[in-house]
């Protein structure tokens, strides 16, 4: 059967009091509607319908291409919200799923179960329920004696016996498409002026059409977010959830609870991660590696048998058995290749260095391409910025830079140059040849090394 998913985006959120729309909030570093189409796009193989109205521009602009959006003018309501997809699926889907934006923990496993359901299922609807001691203000599911589903009563008008009900309602469901655009028309108007969707599972009872519950094994996957104590909550167990799979494929974290990996993140095998580190963005770790305590990786590859020890990398390559730290900082565009030490307090910006260099302690590299197995004195700085405009240091391999030496860009000093402590080099120096002073001068060649 063609399945089409709708999502369910448009409520304003008052009780996040925020000027951010509800949905877009962040959880591990991405806005909480992400999860929720992502999830809904793999179980229906196709682009979800996203019903926005409040901060819809802004929703569409977050979520790009991966949608259709349809936009719900005025509000009405849960019901009214499904009914605006009409003019979209109708005639394009057999089975409609329907969830909410604010639900991030849905997995996709339940969602299968929901949709293989309808789709063996007789009756018109599928939905899925709980069992909670404490309601979070779902609605509840009245069941006859018989033990079916006979409505689905919103908290706000459950009666004293109703709200003792601790089967609720989770706000999943799949519809059969041909019916649910029908049934949508005669759901009532409730005292609070608005159409719930809730209320069509009581117009299949009275058509004498039976309803299928499926209950949720884990209730923490129907945790919706309406509050930032929600939203901190729900990433809690998102951090759970994602940091226990990485220790299933064979990653170790030594604090689980400490650990903050995003779900863009991979990570090789027999990696160790300790303590208050955090893995971001587009990361890349390989097999081996030892992160931390207190490191912060965001969009950067590593290769494996990297060790990175309190330190900041951002847009980052390194390649194999490259260990920085503790308090090195690698910004967008840095490349260190394979052997590379950078000791304490060490930055290095949109530049390489070669395998096998040593980068000192306090030293910065900014717009410089530096050979292999070059000694980088603790202090050195390229000055790579005249107020105007960004040149580049070139170094060329088996290079000494003496401490606290100084390379005034553009500058390129060659194979097996040197700098004596505190040179300010602001010319070119020769391969082979010694540079000491302010500013520098040649004074004499080296023997090549063999």
């Amino acid at each position: 059967m063609n399945v089409q998913a709708i999502i369910l985006a448009a409520g304003q959120g008052k009780r996040m009091r925020s000027a951010l729309p509800k949905v877009l909030h962040p959880l591990l570093g991405r806005p909480m509607i992400s999860y929720s189409l992502e999830v809904n796009q793999r179980v229906s193989g196709t682009k979800p319908v996203i019903i926005v109205g409040h901060g819809a521009e802004a929703i569409q602009k977050a979520l790009g291409e991966a949608a259709q959006f349809v936009v719900q003018e005025p509000q009405l309501g849960t019901g009214h919200a499904v009914q605006q997809a009409e003019a979209v699926l109708a005639g394009q889907a057999d089975v409609v799923l329907v969830t909410f934006g604010d639900m991030p923990l849905l997995t996709e496993e339940t969602l299968r179960r929901v949709v293989e359901t309808q789709q063996a299922n007789s009756g018109p609807v599928t939905m899925v329920s709980l069992i909670a001691e404490d309601p979070r203000g779902f609605g509840r599911v009245v069941r006859g004696k018989d033990g079916k589903v006979k409505a689905i009563v919103e908290e706000a008008q459950a009666t004293p016996e109703q709200m003792a009900i601790r089967e609720l309602n989770a706000s999943v469901y799949c519809f059969s498409a041909g019916w649910l655009w029908g049934a949508l028309k005669r759901v009532p108007l409730s005292p609070k002026g608005e159409y719930y969707l809730t209320d069509v599972v009581g117009i299949a009872v009275a058509e004498g059409q039976a309803v299928q519950a499926l209950t949720l094994d884990n209730p923490e996957e129907a945790i919706g977010i309406n509050t930032r104590v929600h939203l901190a909550e729900a990433e809690a167990l998102l951090r759970k959830r994602v940091n226990t799979a990485w220790m299933l494929a064979g990653v170790s974290l030594v604090d689980p609870a400490s650990t903050y990996i995003e779900p863009g993140v991979t990570i090789g095998q027999d990696t160790v991660v300790w303590p208050n580190t955090y893995l971001q963005g587009n990361t890349i770790v390989g097999e081996g590696c030892i992160l931390g305590p207190d490191a912060v990786v965001r969009d950067t590859r590593l290769g494996n048998h990297c060790n990175v020890f309190a330190s900041v990398l951002e847009g980052a390559i390194l390649e194999d058995h490259v260990e920085i730290g503790p308090f090195g900082h690698l910004r967008k565009g840095a490349h260190l290749a394979e052997g590379v030490h950078m000791g304490n307090f060490g930055e290095v910006k949109n530049s390489y260095l070669g395998p096998g260099t040593k980068m000192g302690h306090f030293s910065y590299l900014g717009d410089a391409t530096i050979g292999e197995d070059v000694n980088i004195g603790a202090g050195t700085i390229t000055c790579n910025f005249d107020g105007e405009k960004k040149s580049p240091t070139v170094i060329g391999a088996d290079a000494f830079i003496g401490s606290d030496t100084m390379l005034v860009a553009p500058v390129k000093l060659g194979e097996g140059a040197r700098t004596g402590a505190g040179a300010v080099v602001t010319k070119d120096i020769p391969p082979y040849t010694l540079a000491v002073g302010m500013p520098a001068r040649q004074i004499r060649k080296l023997e090549k090394r063999d």
